[in-house]
């Protein structure tokens, strides 16, 4: 467990100097890819997924499209092609490539694209000095931040895209193996914490940086309710599993049993019951369930986490009871920054464990603007806004999200079916 020393280093990265956390912001990215080859950086393994290659070159757009041609006087295009190019999905400010052709993209190369990230820190690095003196509001450092965010969730992306992908490769690669094969530690037993309930605040408090979707903040009721100390286990959801829970239709939502039988769901994603029993694929390597049965389980869909507790007879949390129950508690956690890179078991104490990191934490709550929501002006309002339709709402953060980036109010979205990501379960009662 992390010392209040540490808690306070987590809120240090938050707070340093915008020029600072842009350059250690963009240095990580390319740490990230040093275990890849050119190769790995090509692979685009699934639907949603995208090749790391193309992960660096448009967090490189991002500062270039919406900062730099906007605010720099003099600033010049590093290539004509590269605004549509590596547009992700702004449909108001270019055209762009169909998703599913990014793993063609043979040229540029990886070289060109490391020369256009240069190209492009050198804009942000001038821009910078030019407002050295501008107040925090100017509108040019707040997009400077919003893309400094904007990478980190992209750095995140890195990490489940390219576990996707080595999964997909035969010869099953760890993209950093483990030195030795820690001993399985115990879960402490699942018990619950009881809420009052009652009038709760919900949304950004206004202290800091937060995207469109956090706000505004806004009262919400709750009745009362309690929350798992911990996120379920591999060992648990195994249990499940023995119990026929992909063969029971009544435990499935309508969407949820289709999405089983079209897509033949069996276990969680990257799980393998071959000789020797379980292994589950990780980005340390392939191990075997026996090592992570305390762990907690990941890469499920909402539907499965739904279907779970349905089985335990229980439920998933709303996203605003998961926030009520954060209270004060600081960002320590099993994030990026521990280097795990894999969720890790709950460690015996009381209260909420697991709160941060480990998996983002699927919850009841639909996706939807808060009352009163406005996206950003422009282009920008299409960055969180218009997938406000048929997704479902995470918490947390998970072992793969910087530290820096996660908050209490900060909200995750994905379609109900996805299970790429490190997401996971409580439940609650």
């Amino acid at each position: 467990m992390r010392e209040a020393s540490e808690w306070a280093a987590v809120d240090d990265l938050q707070a340093q100097p915008l020029s600072t956390r842009f350059k250690t912001t963009r240095a990580r990215s390319l740490t990230l890819c040093e275990p890849l080859t050119p190769e790995d950086m090509m692979v685009q393994s699934c639907a949603e997924a995208s090749p790391v290659k193309w992960h660096l070159a448009h967090t490189a757009w991002f500062f270039e499209s919406f900062i730099l041609r906007e605010f720099l006087p003099g600033y010049r295009l590093f290539n004509e092609d590269f605004p549509w190019l590596f547009n992700s999905y702004y449909q108001s400010f270019a055209a762009f490539p169909d998703k599913k052709l990014r793993a063609s993209f043979s040229r540029p190369g990886i070289d060109a694209v490391l020369d256009y990230r240069e190209h492009v820190d050198r804009g942000v690095d001038r821009l910078l000095e030019h407002l050295s003196d501008a107040a925090p509001e100017h509108e040019a450092l707040r997009r400077i931040e919003l893309g400094v965010n904007h990478e980190e969730q992209h750095q995140e992306l890195v990490l489940t895209d390219i576990l996707h992908a080595f999964f997909t490769n035969p010869l099953r690669p760890a993209y950093r193996p483990l030195d030795s094969i820690e001993p399985a530690s115990e879960a402490p037993e699942l018990e619950f914490t009881g809420f009052a309930g009652g009038l709760h605040q919900a949304g950004h408090d206004g202290d800091g940086f937060c995207f469109d979707n956090e706000l505004p903040r806004h009262r919400v009721f709750l009745e009362p309710f309690s929350l798992g100390q911990r996120l379920v286990t591999c060992g648990e959801f195994a249990a499940f599993i023995a119990d026929g829970g992909y063969q029971r239709p009544e435990l499935w939502l309508s969407a949820g049993w289709d999405a089983v039988k079209a897509n033949s769901w069996h276990a969680p994603l990257y799980w393998n019951n071959g000789e020797g029993g379980w292994k589950v694929f990780t980005l340390r390597g392939e191990m075997a369930l026996a090592e992570l049965e305390n762990a907690p389980v990941s890469h499920v869909s909402f539907f499965e986490a739904e279907a779970y507790a349905r089985w335990a007879g229980r439920r998933l949390p709303t996203e605003f009871e998961w926030e009520a129950a954060l209270g004060e508690r600081l960002v320590c956690g099993n994030l990026l920054d521990t280097g795990a890179l894999r969720p890790l078991p709950a460690e015996e104490g009381g209260g909420i464990a697991q709160i941060w990191g480990d998996c983002w934490e699927w919850t009841a709550s639909a996706y939807l603007g808060y009352p009163g929501f406005q996206p950003l002006n422009g282009a920008l309002g299409e960055y969180n806004g218009k997938f406000m339709s048929g997704q479902m709402v995470l918490r947390g953060g998970s072992c793969a999200t910087p530290a820096a980036h996660i908050r209490g109010s900060y909200r995750n979205f994905f379609p109900p079916e996805t299970r790429w990501q490190f997401s996971g379960i409580r439940l609650a009662l």
